[in-house]
């Protein structure tokens, strides 16, 4: 199938297990068949038509070989009947079917066993994969998606990949030779054992049910992994920006493929666990059965009030036609299942990035003199966000770019730390052209703050090592010293190792952002981006803010995006845009003499 020639890569890595299953169930095929045809000497016992032969059979090659074993199974039940009558022939029948179907169960079992680590290896591998796509593709690919697809496919579609594996397996291997094999040997059966193979469904499937529902074990561990990768995946679509902006990708990578490899480990145990339950339920059928046979041939034999006949017929054909014919039903739909699964996992893996770093992209670890956006020219969809917009960054200094929302602020900040590449003219820093630069070295100059402040389920130390993660307890209580936020955290019941909860909800809004202020300081980059990092506060928790902003700045290049002008005052330089434009700039000062947009903007305010 063309979907599977795609997922081959995943694949290959669990060849070993594909190759041991097909084997597996060659052998199921074949021991299905013999069991059955084990069956027919019993026949011959029972009913005493089995032709009498008293010299031991000589081969005579292949060409004849179906008459030499057919003589020599009479000729042992001849001799072992005359030596010590027909039930002792029949017990040893009984015996020799017990073995064959326990022969037939093994390999099931082991057939399901070795197609387990296929399964949950190309599931781990595909889940890996996918969530290593979803770290790289840029943000503007998930503008056009909502995450819960993005969770559906990494998580439903690629479980229905899995599944289909098996059955492909069983479409092409294990119930076509069965079938197959039971038809060859059809030709040595009774036509007339057919009518009675209906009065085995409802019993067999009576105590296999039974048996198999007293074989399974619920665990819950498969469940609570699988919520544990989940979340991580929500987080980091949520917080691609921080993980992006703070070159944490191998981090979060790291986490999320220790998870899916624990899932892989429980997923193994918990489905050879029910794989078991099968087989085993098989088994202990045919004993049961078996025993009905023993009771019941001696009905035959001794009281002659039971056909013979009926009771082996129902038990023979029912195993080796319906079963295999009912799987192969099922095992189609679940093929057309993972089809369309794998379409929409592939749809993901094969989409190409237009933000991928050039083969000759080089790093870049220091930032010497100036960032300059030189007539650049962006937009979303349509309309240009910005225009033929110019803008020089001098190193050491603040530029605040202020204006109405929709003037394009926030876009200068997502294609400085190209989230987003131009569409025309471009961006350099000290010269060297962002796109020439690798995506990790240029994010590795900036620290970044947001006005939703994005942190994750985890330690206060560990959402600031995000930005430094070999940072010591004395470097992230400074960071958060000069953020204003030690004085809140000293307090938490165990410190920089409290867990602030799902996005930092045990937190307030302006210790959210506090912490998001220490993350940049931890960092320590000699870019700052500020994308209105006070709008959402209140006016206490803004003064406090304000106050670690300014502390962090010192000494930095910042481009700081604001919506609260009383913010900004002390910017060296004001930049106020309008629908993508500059239409003044300045310093404070420089720009309330004016009288122009800024002044009306500032008296909006009540800006005093």
């Amino acid at each position: 199938m063309n979907y599977i020639k795609k997922l081959s890569k995943f694949i290959i890595p669990y060849k070993r297990h594909g190759i041991l299953n097909i084997i597996a169930n060659v052998f199921y095929a074949l021991f299905s068949t013999l069991a059955m045809v084990s069956l027919m000497p019993m026949i011959n016992v029972l009913f005493g038509k089995g032709a009498k032969v008293t010299e031991k059979p000589v081969y005579k090659g292949f060409e004849e070989i179906k008459d030499y074993l057919e003589n020599s199974i009479n000729y042992f039940i001849t001799t072992t009947s005359e030596e010590f009558g027909p039930q002792r022939s029949l017990l040893y029948m009984i015996i020799l079917i017990i073995s064959l179907f326990l022969l037939k169960n093994l390999f099931n079992y082991l057939g399901l066993y070795f197609i387990t680590f296929l399964r949950n290896g190309v599931l781990k591998s595909l889940r890996n994969e996918i969530y290593d796509k979803v770290l790289n593709l840029p943000i503007s690919y998930y503008s056009e998606k909502k995450k819960g697809d993005i969770i559906a496919r990494i998580s439903g579609d690629v479980n229905e990949v899995k599944n289909s594996l098996l059955a492909i397996l069983e479409l092409i291997v294990k119930e076509p030779l069965t079938i197959i094999f039971a038809i060859i040997a059809m030709f040595t059966i009774s036509v007339k054992l057919t009518i009675f193979v209906f009065l085995f469904i409802p019993i067999s499937g009576f105590i296999i049910s039974r048996i198999g529902k007293s074989l399974k074990k619920k665990s819950n561990k498969v469940q609570t992994e699988q919520g544990v990768f989940l979340s991580t995946l929500e987080e980091t679509l949520s917080g691609l920006k921080v993980i992006k902006g703070f070159n944490a990708e191998d981090k979060f990578n790291n986490q999320f493929q220790e998870s899916t490899s624990r899932f892989y480990n429980f997923s193994n145990k918990l489905m050879n666990r029910q794989n078991l339950a099968s087989p085993t339920s098989e088994f202990l059928g045919i004993v049961t059965i078996a025993a009905l046979l023993w009771y019941g041939g001696s009905m035959v034999l001794i009281e002659n009030s039971l056909s013979g006949g009926a009771f082996i017929g129902y038990m023979g054909l029912a195993y080796q036609i319906l079963t295999p014919a009912k799987a192969i039903s099922k095992a189609s739909y679940k093929v057309k299942a993972g089809n369309a699964a794998a379409d929409r996992i592939l749809e993901i893996l094969e989409t190409i990035s237009p933000l991928e770093d050039r083969p000759s992209a080089k790093s870049k670890h220091n930032f010497n003199s100036e960032i300059n956006l030189n007539h650049i020219s962006f937009k979303y969809e349509d309309d240009l966000v910005l225009k033929n917009f110019s803008l020089n960054v001098p190193k050491g200094k603040t530029v605040a770019l202020v204006g109405q929302s929709g003037s394009g602020k926030s876009t200068i900040a997502n294609l400085v730390t190209r989230f987003y590449d131009v569409n025309q003219g471009s961006i350099s820093i000290d010269g060297d052209n962002i796109k020439e630069l690798s995506k990790k070295s240029l994010r590795g100059l900036m620290g970044l703050v947001t006005q939703k402040s994005i942190l994750f389920n985890d330690t206060v130390a560990n959402n600031l090592k995000i930005g430094k993660e070999d940072a010591t307890e004395g470097e992230i209580i400074e960071a958060l010293k000069i953020a204003n936020a030690w004085e809140f955290v000293k307090d938490l019941p165990q410190g920089i190792h409290t867990n602030i909860g799902d996005s930092g909800g045990k937190l307030s809004g302006g210790q959210q952002q506090r912490l998001s202020i220490a993350r940049a300081v931890l960092k320590n980059p000699p870019i700052m981006i500020l994308d209105e990092a006070t709008s959402a506060l209140d006016t206490e928790s803004e003064r406090i803010v304000q106050d670690a902003l300014e502390k962090m700045m010192q000494n930095r290049t910042s481009i700081v995006i604001a919506h609260r002008l009383s913010t900004i005052q002390n910017a060296d330089v004001i930049v106020v845009m309008q629908k993508g434009e500059i239409v003044e700039q300045g310093t404070h000062t420089e720009l309330i003499n004016k009288n122009g947009v800024y002044k009306k903007l500032v008296e909006m305010q009540s800006f005093e």
